[in-house]
């Protein structure tokens, strides 16, 4: 199917990731994957183990070899969408916040490397691909971005807050390409890796409810099609009014 469009998403194996590849291979894109986890046997979209990557995006080499892997998959030299979604978040003992007196002093590299420089070398390595096929790049950024979280630490939030700017510088330098970059910084999302108390914060969100998985990946496809042709660097608050 040579005119069958291609994503490219990071950290797919649970969550939101999990939910946007469902959400993309329903509607009949072909779905490459990359995760520091090997494919999982219990996925069930169709081509899921050849089309999976396992890269370590915390190691800056990992990442730029996964690049040369990625461009040999692609047919035709085209890529239609990256969607930046993988993150690191270290917690201390217990599970607490580490502050910005806590966090060890590795931990901000990786947590950056992951979260930040990852987009960064994955953007400009296939900038050739995406112009091609005129696409969309989409970060996932985070509510943590713009405030103190409770539970998200210094290192995860400062790192939302930096890919919330570069969605913003790579809108400006890709946009002559005709490839868009825009950004959605999700709130509290009901997935199997939440901070314990966080469901009690659903009391001080508007809708008054954590929001799911397939909401964040509806608006994930939205930015990567026709529908949003016109719409670049911006960042989509998608947390039920928390920010508010």
């Amino acid at each position: 199917m040579p005119d069958r469009r291609t994503l490219l998403l990071t950290g797919a194996s649970r969550g939101i990731g999990h939910a946007t590849v469902k959400r993309f291979s329903s509607a009949g894109w072909r779905v490459i994957t990359c995760s520091r986890h090997p494919f999982p046997e219990d996925c069930p979209w169709e081509m899921g183990p050849e089309d999976h990557l396992q890269v370590d995006l915390a190691d800056p080499n990992s990442a730029m070899q996964a690049v040369a892997d990625l461009r040999s998959r692609l047919h035709g030299g085209r890529l239609d969408a990256l969607v930046n979604n993988a993150g690191i978040s270290p917690k201390g003992p217990d599970g607490a916040r580490l502050s910005t007196l806590t966090t060890d002093l590795r931990a901000w590299g990786q947590v950056f490397h992951v979260n930040f420089f990852a987009p960064v070398i994955l953007a400009r390595g296939l900038a050739a691909e995406l112009a091609a096929a005129k696409g969309a790049i989409v970060n996932v950024t985070s509510i943590a971005g713009s405030r103190v979280h409770p539970f998200a630490g210094a290192a995860y939030a400062t790192s939302k807050a930096a890919l919330s700017a570069l969605t913003r510088e790579m809108a400006h330098d890709f946009g002559p390409m005709g490839v868009r970059v825009n950004a959605i910084a999700p709130g509290e999302i009901d997935t199997e890796i939440l901070s314990p108390g966080t469901e009690e914060l659903a009391n001080a969100i508007p809708l008054r409810r954590l929001g799911k998985p397939e909401e964040v990946a509806r608006t994930i496809y939205f930015l990567c099609t026709s529908e949003s042709s016109y719409v670049s660097g911006s960042e989509i608050e998608i947390n039920g009014g928390q920010h508010v």
